[in-house]
Parts: structure tokens; C-alpha cells; sequence
């Protein structure tokens, strides 16, 4: 679909220049001075996440809180539990390792599985025909562009298939995921640590590092490398929507099929978080060419701090609602009808809104750079392409979106994404606190983004960005913060 041409003179000096969806043509290029602005973000200035000590207690600390957090729930029914005196903290800990132990322990099935699918998603992400889609100008590489194979949607539904068939057949029972969802957890770990120590070692052994900042154990929590591939595939965004996104929607499914052959039918509750899961899943698989525009793909580093996360934190900490629910009875979360209306609509909802902001904006910079094409993938939802949109043109070179959602908000994503998190837990109600666990963590973690990101951007935009501020003022939400 292409998008239509003309020059326009708005308020303020606003401009809106004429942009080709289908062309090649550089239609953004950073002046000398943007370039210099560029270079020197594109170094390390300072420690972030609390330096040196902070990401030492992240990657100690975080492992030991997901697995807390899973024997509150499987062993505890979903309450969180301490140590009653001071005599109790060896014994409780004593009692914590046992559990551990007994259903944390990585077994050699729980390896053949996680591995598996590791192996699979590769294979599938090398031969799959995909859409070839161009990124960002990367300054660190000297503003080349990279291609990114975007052949996520097929894989997705090719993985389904294989999953229906084996379950079907009997050779792997979805329940079985459920059923050894802490084994899982503890190879996830494993694998997430594995590969962050390889990918640090590999790219300092061929001095190719960049942004380091001298310390080696942030260096590591951080990473060494930008986008490490392997043939085709960028591991980057192949870990970014491959493995987590597939794994929490499997999770769903495999709780899902545990309550059918408990009970004989699938509650609501727990059908709200299948249709959760698919909804984000296939928006990262039908919507992937979007991911290469991100700033994920195009500043983060592959270190611990998305590669953990990839591997074990996001599929084996926002999906304890479902954890919750496979071994829980039905009466303790039930909910009336109206109510189940009500969370099924604020879910669809703040889908929406993630979905068609996350397209414009993600487009936006595919049509300043002049390599946009409408791809034909479901479901594509109205709103996702602004045409002629709204932007101030930055003394950078870059542009600034104000126009569809971004003209209410600086994040409208993040608020949607949020919410999508916050109802991953309402699906539950107050049968437990654990399954809000995602969204509490979620919204320090955004809050902490934006901060770096608008930070880099005062930076980086100077007046540009003041003057961004005044016309969206609102962070999140429109006229309240």
C-alpha cells in the first residue's frame, strides 16, 4: 500500500515532507553534525543499572528470585512464604533447595526438550523462505545497513503444526511442558549463561568489542557484540521473538491441555491467556520487519541482559498465571460474566493500540529511509500506517514522529504494553500475588528505559527535542503523566 505524496506547510514550521512507501531513495541522511552527536553516544559514558555491583546482583539475584517465585506457587499454593524466626533461615532454605532439587533439577528430558527446540527454531529460521527487510543506517558500522531475513510468521505456524502432530501421535504430550516446567526453567537458565559467556569470549577473541567499558563483569552483562548471525539469521532478533514468544504461548497451551484432562473443559481464565499469548507471538511473527527499526536491533547490545532474558526470564516468569492455574482448582479464580467481558475487552483493546502505535512508528522510519512495502500478513489492523504523517525534521537529520498515537503520548507503546501485562495477571484475581510479578517487574523496567532513551535523545536532538517535549508533553499517558 502505498502512501501518498505532497508538501504541506503545518503550524508552528511543522513540516510534512513527501514520502515514497515504495522507494529507495536515502530520504533521511544525518548531517556532520549529527554524526559527531552519533559517535559519541556510540561509546560507553557512564555505568548503568547500578555499574559493576548492580548487574552482579541482577544476574545472581534475579535467577534466585524466579526460582522462589516458582516454589511459592507449585509447592505453596501460589502464597508468598518466609522464615518464621530467625532459627527458621537455614532450615527454610534448606527446605527451598530440596524443592529445587526435586522439581528444578536439569534432567536430561528437560534438556532434549529445551534443546530441541532451540535446534528446530534454527533450522526453521535458516531454510523457511522469508521477506527481506533493510534496518537502520548502525553508526557503529559506519551507518551500513544490514538485511534482516523476516521469516518468523511461517516458522511460528510451521512450529504449531509440528507441536499438534506430536502431541496427537503421542510422542511429546503438551502436558509435559506444564509438568516439567521447572526442569525447563533450570536449562533455560543454563542456556541463557551458557551463551552470554560464548558470545562475550567469541567477539573479544576477534577484537571486534564495541561500547566497552573496561570492566569484565559488566562488559559481559552488558555484551561485547551488536549483531552477531549466523548465516542468514540474525541471533539478535531470532532470540528476541523465536524462543521466549513460542515458549509462553506453548506454556498456555500445555496449561490448557492439563485443565481438559483434569476437568474435561478449559476455564476462561485459562483460554484468556492462550488468546494473550497468540496475540503477542504472532503480532512479532506477522509484524517482524518492524523489529529491525528498533531500538533493540539498532543500539542494545547482545550481553546477559537480553540474552538471559530471552532464554529464561520472559518465558519463565510471565506465565505464572498459567503455572497457577494448571494445578489449581477453577472455584478459586472463577469470575463472573461480566467481568470476564471486561478483562477479555481491555486485553483487545490495549492490543490495539500496541499493535497499530508499535506499526507507526516502526514504519515511519521505514518510510523516511525509503524502504517501506506493505507485507500481507494477519492480522493487519487499521490504523498501522499513518499516511502523510506529521514529524519534526531535526537539525540531526533525523525525524520525529508526532502524528497518530504519538501525538498523545512519547510511549504510547509502553502504556499498551503494560496493560496487556497488568490483565496477564487480573486473569487470576487475588487468588495469588505471583502472576503480577510481570507487570511490577515490567513497569520498572520501562520507566528505566525511557529514562535512558530520553536522555540519549536530549542529547542527541538538543532544542529538536525541547521543542518535541512542548508539542508531546505527556510521557505515558495523555493529560495524566
Amino acid at each position: 500500500m502505498a502512501t501518498k505524496s505532497s508538501t504541506t506547510v503545518l503550524q508552528d514550521g511543522l513540516r510534512q515532507r513527501p514520502i515514497n512507501g515504495h522507494s529507495k531513495i536515502a530520504l533521511v541522511t544525518p548531517t556532520d553534525e549529527g554524526k559527531k552527536i552519533d559517535q559519541k553516544l556510540d561509546q560507553h559514558l557512564e555505568y548503568e543499572f547500578g555499574g559493576p555491583f548492580g548487574v552482579v546482583a541482577i544476574m545472581t539475584g534475579f535467577p534466585i528470585l524466579m526460582y522462589y517465585l516458582w516454589i511459592c506457587l507449585v509447592y505453596y499454593d501460589g502464597q508468598l512464604v518466609l522464615p518464621k524466626s530467625a532459627d527458621d533461615i537455614q532450615p527454610f532454605l534448606g527446605r527451598m533447595w530440596e524443592h529445587v532439587c526435586e522439581g528444578a533439577s536439569p534432567n536430561l528430558y528437560a534438556w532434549k526438550v529445551y534443546t530441541g527446540l532451540i535446534v528446530y527454531q534454527l533450522f526453521l529460521a535458516w531454510v523457511v523462505p522469508g521477506y527481506m527487510q533493510e534496518g537502520l543506517p548502525v553508526p557503529s558500522l559506519g551507518y551500513k545497513t544490514l538485511m534482516y531475513k523476516c521469516n518468523a510468521i511461517g516458522c511460528i505456524y510451521i512450529t504449531w503444526i509440528t507441536a499438534f502432530l506430536l502431541h496427537y501421535t503421542g510422542v511429546f504430550r503438551l502436558t509435559s511442558i506444564i509438568d516439567n516446567f521447572g526442569h525447563l526453567m533450570s536449562v533455560a537458565m543454563i542456556w541463557g549463561f551458557g551463551v552470554t559467556l560464548s558470545m562475550y569470549i567469541i567477539t573479544v577473541a576477534f577484537g571486534k568489542p564495541i561500547r566497552m567499558s573496561g570492566n569484565l563483569i559488566y562488559d559481559i552483562f552488558m555484551g561485547a557484540c551488536l549483531n552477531p548471525r549466523i548465516g542468514p539469521i540474525d541471533l539478535k532478533m531470532w532470540l528476541e521473538v523465536r524462543i521466549p514468544w513460542v515458549i509462553v504461548f506453548m506454556v498456555s497451551v500445555s496449561g490448557a491441555c492439563k485443565q481438559y484432562e483434569t476437568y474435561g473443559y478449559v476455564t476462561p481464565n485459562m483460554a484468556f491467556m492462550c488468546l494473550a499469548t497468540w496475540l503477542y507471538l504472532n503480532a512479532c511473527g506477522k509484524g517482524e520487519e518492524c523489529i529491525p527499526q528498533t531500538w533493540d536491533m539498532f543500539h542494545e547490545k547482545w550481553g546477559f541482559l537480553v540474552i538471559f532474558w530471552n532464554f529464561a526470564g520472559v518465558p519463565f516468569s510471565y506465565i505464572y498465571s498459567v503455572v497457577y492455574m494448571a494445578s489449581n482448582h477453577p472455584s478459586k479464580y472463577e469470575f463472573s460474566t461480566p467481568v470476564y467481558v471486561l478483562l477479555f475487552g481491555t486485553l483487545l483493546s490495549a492490543y490495539y493500540i500496541w499493535d497499530t502505535s508499535m506499526s507507526q512508528k516502526s514504519r515511519f522510519k521505514m518510510q523516511t529511509q525509503g524502504v517501506f512495502t506493505y507485507r500481507k500478513t494477519f492480522p493487519q489492523l487499521p490504523g498501522g500506517t499513518i499516511e502523510n504523517p506529521k514529524f519534526i525534521q531535526t537539525a540531526h537529520g533525523n525525524r520525529l514522529l508526532i502524528d497518530g498515537w504519538w501525538a498523545w503520548s512519547r510511549k504510547p507503546n509502553y502504556v499498551a504494553d503494560w496493560t496487556m501485562s497488568f490483565t496477564w495477571g487480573l486473569c487470576i484475581g487475588a487468588a495469588t500475588p505471583i502472576p503480577y510479578f510481570y507487570s511490577v517487574f515490567f513497569i520498572v523496567v520501562l520507566i528505566h528505559r525511557c529514562g535512558r532513551d530520553f536522555e540519549r535523545c536530549a542529547v542527541k536532538y538538543g532544542k529538536d527535542w525541547e521543542r518535541y517535549c512542548e508539542i508531546v508533553p505527556y510521557k505515558f499517558i495523555p493529560y495524566v503523566y
